[in-house]
């Protein structure tokens, strides 16, 4: 309300209380007052062939005052009385009062003494009374009445007029161009508005009062002087004046109206067509990105390196923790978006979206499906990639650790048993040449199981597919090859041995029992050097348990080895003994062996060099798996916590979505306040895939503190947002459409309240006769015995549902149903769908008739419609919209640039095409 407005409107049917006594004693407001009540009153008495002058003297009688009534309201009033006296006079004006007062108007403090007395005061407020229940009531301008509804038609009127700003009935009068602008709005043919200028009112005033009473029949009551020289002008005669034009105008109030009703369609189907436009886009994206990204997680190209495998497992952290949730929620409001389109499509009685080709919610669905399948095989792989990767290190390293110590082993051996050195010597020698042979002969047994060892590691390589197999192939071939050789070479030194052994049978027994010793103590150090020195890998603290174990067994067995060795040793001080003491000549070394003391006390020396550094390499292992101990039960502690959390909200969320708590928008309001809190429980899911992380870096495959994985964790959280996502755009729906449809909050109440009365599982769906049994609940007689227990109705049973309810349906009427309650074409009708059909069709919504009559009355009553007439009574964007979509009309009362509205209002309704 203006600032400036001392009036304070009651309802219709009461007198303004605004009319106060004191403010007509202003000279300035009566003055006005006068002559416009005076006017106004004239421009109805002359239809019934008189006026008055003076209107305190001349409504005395009450004569001209019941004439008055008479022709404003067109009912007759009681007989009047024709004598001069005073009480006739009074008997008349009461007469008049009473009239007024039937028709539901509260006169205050006017009584028919004054009017008869001539009071000026009261006779201008009787007149204000009937001005405003005859001539300012009734107006009605977007459920505003009054007072209310003729500023608002006011300002809708001059809107688009330059200097032009109604917001009251005094000041904003001033100036003159709001009387221009409304006879320009509707006649633009009697005012040039383009020369008006503001700062002239009186030129402005004077134009507009002379061109209404010349051309609109709208008698001057008003003087441009009087306006211009008051500083707030009086309302009730700017108002009475205003008023006229409305009522001179009205007739193109129903232009205006079906304008309204177009531009509110067309607003609609605009909108609709912009987010069937964004859905298309947004579709057309993700699945674009699915495509790109599905083919890189299905690249199963292996690695020869444990760095570039790593690297491919970073790659894939990053694409689930930066690339991928932003497509999760791009597919959540995909769902959402179509769902609400869905909605709107159905509440604006327009035909269900129907997506491109491949575009559909179930295309997406499985588009992602695939995707999420590549992306665990994916992940899978990896996984094994990368332990096939460390079993082939270590396999490798241990087949170049064991190649070089046989390859160490046999060098020289080929020569050595090539040598014919038995032929030239002596009995002594040549015993002991078979001595020696038979030791060797020991030694290559005792080295047979290494061999069969690297030809198992390198059989091993080839089934893991090594990368570099063929050069250990290579290499173990080599080794095999020279083994069989060495066998050959071996049997034939022996045959050539024992046929001179019948001539040489001298043997030093000392040294043949040195050799005998030492060997297989000689095997026994280097196959516990090789064992100190052979690497390993374990994933648990047992088993690095079970190494120390075994470590610390072989460390027990040192003493009796050590004997073993001054025993061996003793035998060699015996031979130098027995050689001092006789004075034997022997030539070099032993002939038996190549082991000597000295060998025999390096390779001891190097087993307790060995040692220390096995126990070093263990207690780092066994640390290194209580880090990874540690770990496991920091990543447990956290899933198993947060595991069972997601999933009692997910049944907090379902439990939500099928009980009644307060209005729909209470449910709307928790629930949103319930995802702030879910999506507030977002740091510890990332706290969680930094232990997960962690736990991977550290080659950390399994996990007995828990049966929670990271992908349990990350789909249940994805499945938690699209849940609370889901129940929250259900329940906008459900707002949508009782708002539109006019369903009670009550009537919703009585449809969920019998849905979850039948819900006896409490699963939020119904069988098929928990479905039956709601609908009877709810008034409705379903006669289907043979309806199947899905928690829905196939195309069938609904039919006969229909039936049952008093539809009669053939089946081009049926099949235009299921369009509507099943634009998807499933084959099935859900209960929302139900309801959704149900509400439309008892709703109040626009049709393509309604819309057809609007635009025929623009047209003017003819069959098709001018591009002018469209631009002239709609806003341009909506004006140019059907325009370019109308069919030229093609009947034979046609104009040219005639346009077809009919067919155009019917394509709005899918009734037909454009």
């Amino acid at each position: 309300m203006d600032p400036y407005d001392d009036d304070d409107d009651q309802v219709y049917m009461q007198q303004e209380d605004s009319w106060d006594r004191d403010l007509l004693l202003d000279p300035a407001w009566e003055k006005q007052q006068r002559k416009t009540f005076t006017a106004w009153c004239n421009s109805h008495l002359r239809k019934a062939g008189t006026q008055i002058d003076n209107i305190e003297e001349d409504f005395r009688d009450g004569l001209k005052l019941m004439l008055l009534l008479e022709v404003i309201s067109g009912e007759r009033l009681a007989k009047p009385e024709r004598g001069k006296m005073r009480v006739h006079k009074i008997s008349n004006v009461n007469k008049a009062l009473d009239f007024i007062a039937g028709k539901g108007v509260k006169l205050v403090s006017i009584g028919a003494e004054e009017i008869v007395d001539g009071n000026a005061k009261m006779t201008l407020g009787m007149i204000w009374t009937i001005i405003l229940r005859f001539a300012i009531q009734d107006i009605s301008v977007e459920e505003t009445s009054a007072k209310e509804g003729l500023l608002l038609w006011c300002q809708r009127k001059t809107a688009p007029y330059k200097n032009v700003n109604i917001q009251n009935f005094h000041i904003s009068w001033k100036d003159g161009l709001g009387f221009c602008a409304l006879i320009h709005r509707h006649r633009p043919e009697l005012i040039d508005y383009g020369k008006l200028r503001k700062d002239d009112p009186m030129t402005n005033l004077n134009t507009a009062f002379e061109v209404a009473e010349k051309y609109l029949d709208i008698p001057k009551m008003l003087d441009a002087e009087d306006i211009v020289g008051t500083a707030r002008p009086d309302q009730k005669a700017i108002m009475t004046y205003v008023s006229s034009f409305y009522h001179a105008f009205s007739g193109a109030q129903k232009a205006e109206t079906a304008a309204n009703r177009i531009c509110k369609v067309l607003a609609v189907n605009q909108e609709n067509e912009q987010l069937m436009e964004d859905y298309e886009k947004l579709a057309s994206d993700l699945l674009e990105w699915i495509r790109r990204t599905v083919p890189w997680l299905e690249n199963r190209a292996p690695e020869n390196t444990m760095q570039a495998m790593q690297q491919k497992l970073e790659d894939f952290r990053d694409y689930r923790r930066q690339h991928k949730p932003p497509k999760v929620q791009e597919k959540c409001q995909l769902e959402i978006n179509f769902n609400t389109l869905q909605t709107k499509l159905r509440l604006s009685n327009r035909p269900a979206f129907m997506p491109s080709e491949g575009k559909m919610v179930s295309d997406i669905s499985n588009a992602w499906g695939g995707l999420e399948g590549a992306e665990k095989g994916y992940e899978e792989w990896l996984l094994n990639e990368i332990r096939r990767l460390e079993r082939l290190d270590h396999l490798a390293e241990k087949f170049r650790q064991k190649a070089a110590i046989h390859e160490a082993w046999t060098h020289g051996k080929e020569e050595m048993l090539q040598h014919r050195d038995y032929e030239t010597a002596s009995l002594s020698e040549i015993k002991a040449l078979l001595k020696k042979h038979e030791a060797f002969e020991s030694d290559l047994a005792a080295h047979q199981d290494r061999v069969e060892q690297i030809a198992a590691i390198a059989q091993e390589l080839n089934e893991l597919d090594y990368y570099d197999s063929p050069s250990v192939n290579a290499r173990c071939q080599r080794i095999c090859d020279q083994w069989d050789g060495l066998g050959n070479m071996t049997q034939k030194r022996s045959e050539a041995l024992q046929r001179t052994e019948k001539l040489l049978e001298t043997i030093d027994q000392l040294y043949l029992e040195f050799a005998k010793r030492a060997a297989p103590f000689n095997n026994w150090m280097e196959g516990a050097m090789e064992d100190l020195q052979d690497t390993f890998i374990v994933h648990t603290i047992e088993e690095i348990q079970g190494l120390s174990t075994a470590h610390e067994q072989f460390k027990a067995t040192l003493p009796e080895a050590d004997k073993e060795r001054q025993a061996i040793l003793g035998i060699h001080n015996e031979i130098a003994k027995i050689v001092q003491t006789y004075h034997v000549n022997i030539a070099g070394s032993n002939p038996y062996t190549a082991i000597d003391p000295q060998e025999v006390n390096a390779k001891w020396d190097k087993v307790r060099q060995l040692v220390p550094q096995r126990d070093q390499a263990l207690i780092e292992e066994h640390a290194r798996q209580q880090n990874n101990e540690r770990l496991r039960r920091q990543f447990a502690n956290q899933a198993n916590v947060i595991g069972p959390w997601i999933q009692t909200k997910m049944e907090e969320i379902g439990r939500i979505s099928i009980e009644m708590h307060g209005t729909l928008e209470d449910q709307l309001t928790h629930l949103r306040q319930y995802e702030k809190n879910i999506v507030n429980y977002k740091p510890k899911i990332d706290q969680l895939e930094g232990d997960h992380q962690l736990i991977q870096e550290a080659l950390i495959f399994d996990n007995k503190h828990t049966n929670y994985t990271m992908e349990h964790i990350r789909v249940g959280w994805e499945q938690l947002l699209t849940t609370i996502a889901r129940t929250i755009n259900e329940i906008e729906n459900q707002i949508l459409t009782r708002d539109a449809k006019g369903i009670s909050q009550e009537q919703m109440n009585e449809f969920r309240a019998s849905f979850n009365h039948f819900d006896r599982d409490h699963s939020g769906t119904l069988g098929a006769e928990e479905f039956k049994a709601c609908l009877i609940s709810l008034g409705f007689d379903i006669a289907n015995d043979s309806q199947k227990r899905t928690g829905m109705m196939d195309a069938e049973d609904y039919k006969t549902c229909l039936i049952s309810m008093g539809y009669s349906l053939g089946e081009a009427e049926f099949s235009r149903i299921m369009s509507i309650v099943d634009p998807n074409r499933m084959g099935v009708v859900t209960f929302q769908a139900f309801i959704d059909f149900m509400s439309r069709e008892t709703a109040d919504t626009d049709t393509a008739d309604q819309v057809m009559a609007s635009f025929k009355v623009l047209a003017g009553d003819k069959s098709y419609i001018l591009a002018d007439e469209l631009r002239r009574e709609l806003p341009p964007d909506q004006a140019e919209y059907c325009i370019a979509r109308m069919a030229p009309y093609t009947g034979p009362d046609g104009a040219p640039g005639a346009l077809d509205y009919m067919s155009f209002s019917t394509a709005l309704y899918g009734e037909s095409d454009l």
